[in-house]
């Protein structure tokens, strides 16, 4: 997994996270699932992934908030960050 580029797709459906987990795999991604919004920003601040897919509607943490905390975080605001939402 080193020498794969991680990304970390946060998403309240853990359904959602695995079918993007399988397309993105087969690319030769590595990726890391996040449950909701508070996971998603323990894991942005532990694993420092290389893109961010982020849902925005989320019952724990919404993505907007989690965006803003990623970018005010002078570590980790340099990570791209891509919104995908229904």
């Amino acid at each position: 997994m080193a020498d794969k580029k991680r990304i970390l797709v946060i998403e309240d459906e853990a359904e959602m996270i695995d079918l993007t987990r399988i397309v993105l795999e087969r690319e030769g991604y590595a990726v890391i699932g996040a449950v909701g919004g508070t996971r998603g920003l323990e894991l942005i601040k532990q694993e420092k992934p290389d893109l961010v897919l982020l849902d925005l509607m989320m019952p724990d943490i919404g993505g907007w908030e989690v965006y803003r905390q990623v970018k005010a975080n002078s570590e980790l605001a340099d990570i791209p960050v891509i919104v995908v939402t229904a």
